[in-house]
């Protein structure tokens, strides 16, 4: 029997901000039957492979091979012999000092077919972010791309040092920070002047990144002093100089920051996105998970009888899905809601509803279960029949405040919040090295529930991670569970709360510092 011949995608994956891979790449990953991946290659990227792909990691860090180059080099070609289609990983560019090209020839010699997805180089990234153009008209109209670290097995270095060292106004080495000194007094000895400006960039694009500046003569001993280390990227020229007043990124509000989100992996995607915008580096820690009620039995006979009430009250984005999940499971749309009043509790359920067609006819100028109370009261509902649709776990605020203003209210439970089986990796990793800035809450039960995973060490963390709260109900069970508040949405929405966050660190970034 013969086998389907597969195929090898060498893709690159970018310089580490994983906004910067490409759509193609992103398409691939998604199509692919396994991703083999590097050190450099983000793995937050893997979150574009499917969920029954096979992942395999193959990192090489300083000199720690997972897997030598050639044994690279015969998976790909066994894993497309078995007829699979391969997306191979690797940082930055795959033909940039990236040995694309010997894989490639790998798999040329094996008749497998393949194709070449480039990526954006950190060779150009990593300077950008730091604020250096690698060409500028006023400058240079040349750059020079160089490996810092040559193969060792050759027997003389390629490099004309004689010619790079003052034919391009800009250079750049690419994994050259172990041999600093070789790079310079090389460079020096071939006519490039002492005192050229130069910058290592380390961890380019991400929130780690680092930049140190020095004249090239300096740069190695400089380098020493500050324990800079791989991977890093050495850029040569006096374009180095306009980072003093092009350095955009190493200044954005909360560059610097590591921020714990703690919402459900299914709402986080946007209050992570926006806090990355701002150059947070941001570590996904959802606190709870939703799963269906223990009975859907009170739900239906809702559903069933929805022409008999005057308002559906809906509290939350989450409530809404799951709403609408259990009216097309009955067999109806947004149709079984005509005559009926929708109350959303904030701009998140209004935009909810809007997904499923719908316009909220009430919105409280407070997001909060008091302001909604507020709102419906002034609407009149005395002896009105209300559908009160939420979670299991919520504050007895609407029931209670809307059965004594007169309403008549049916309360069902659409879904329950858990606790995970634990807190992630990551998040465990940053909060044992004391790495965490500012740990955000989104509602009450976050915060009961991270302190229910922490267990005996909630009160050490929440005495070393400040909170930063969506509004009063969250600040005060965060206050409970002994946590410093550093910030408090004014808006209880996630705008809100960036907005919180940013305004809480302006002291500090006033001056550049964060």
């Amino acid at each position: 029997m013969t086998t389907t011949m597969g195929k090898v995608y060498l893709i690159g994956a970018g310089p580490g901000d994983p906004g910067l891979l490409t759509l193609k790449a992103a398409r691939i990953l998604g199509q692919a039957d396994v991703v083999v991946y590097d050190f450099l290659a983000n793995p937050t990227l893997l979150a574009h492979v499917r969920v029954d792909a096979q992942v395999i990691y193959v990192g090489k860090k300083g000199g720690d091979h997972t897997l030598a180059q050639s044994g690279i080099n015969d998976l790909l070609v066994r894993l497309a012999g078995e007829g699979r289609i391969v997306a191979r990983l690797k940082g930055g560019d795959p033909f940039v000092f990236g040995r694309g090209g010997e894989e490639a020839e790998d798999l040329v010699a094996a008749g497998i077919p393949f194709e070449v997805v480039p990526g954006v180089s950190s060779a150009i990234a990593a300077p950008a972010y730091a604020g250096i153009p690698v060409t500028h008209r006023s400058f240079t109209s040349g750059v020079g791309f160089v490996t810092g670290h040559e193969d060792p097995t050759k027997p003389e270095s390629s490099i004309n040092w004689d010619k790079i060292a003052t034919g391009f106004g800009t250079l750049v080495f690419l994994m050259g920070v172990k041999n600093l000194d070789h790079i310079a007094s090389k460079l020096i000895d071939a006519g490039r002047p002492p005192d050229t400006p130069a910058a290592l960039v380390r961890w380019g694009t991400t929130p780690e990144q680092t930049t140190l500046t020095a004249p090239l003569a300096d740069m190695p001993e400089a380098a020493k002093k500050a324990g800079f280390t791989a991977p890093a990227v050495l850029v040569v020229g006096d374009v180095v100089t306009l980072r003093k007043t092009l350095n955009w990124y190493e200044t954005l509000p909360l560059f610097g920051r590591t921020i714990l989100v703690t919402r459900t992996r299914e709402q986080a995607s946007g209050l992570v996105r926006k806090l990355e915008d701002l150059g947070a580096r941001v570590i996904e820690c959802p606190t709870i998970r939703l799963v269906p009620p223990e009975d859907w039995a009170p739900v239906d006979r809702a559903i069933a009888g929805l022409s008999s009430f005057a308002w559906l009250v809906l509290t939350s984005p989450n409530g809404v899905d799951a709403f609408f999940r259990r009216l097309a499971e009955k067999g109806l749309d947004a149709r079984a809601l005509a005559g009926i009043r929708l109350a959303a509790i904030g701009p998140a359920t209004a935009d909810k509803l809007k997904e499923n067609g719908l316009k909220a006819d009430l919105l409280p100028t407070r997001f909060v279960a008091e302001g909604l109370v507020e709102a419906l009261i002034e609407q009149g509902v005395a002896g009105q029949n209300i559908l009160l649709a939420r979670a299991a776990e919520a504050r007895d605020v609407l029931p209670k405040d809307l059965a004594a203003a007169g309403a008549h209210v049916t309360e069902v439970p659409l879904y329950q919040t858990l606790p995970p089986d634990g807190l992630t990796l990551e998040a465990r990793e940053a909060l044992d090295k004391g790495a965490v800035d500012l740990v955000t809450f989104t509602s009450s039960s976050t915060v009961t529930h991270f302190a229910a995973l922490l267990g005996e060490r909630a009160k050490d963390v929440a005495v070393r991670a400040p909170a930063a709260v969506i509004g009063p109900i969250t600040a005060q069970t965060a206050l409970e569970a002994g946590f410093r508040l550093a910030a408090e949405a004014s808006v209880h929405t996630v705008d809100g709360l960036v907005a919180a966050i940013v305004n809480s660190c302006q002291p500090s970034a006033v001056s550049g510092q964060l």
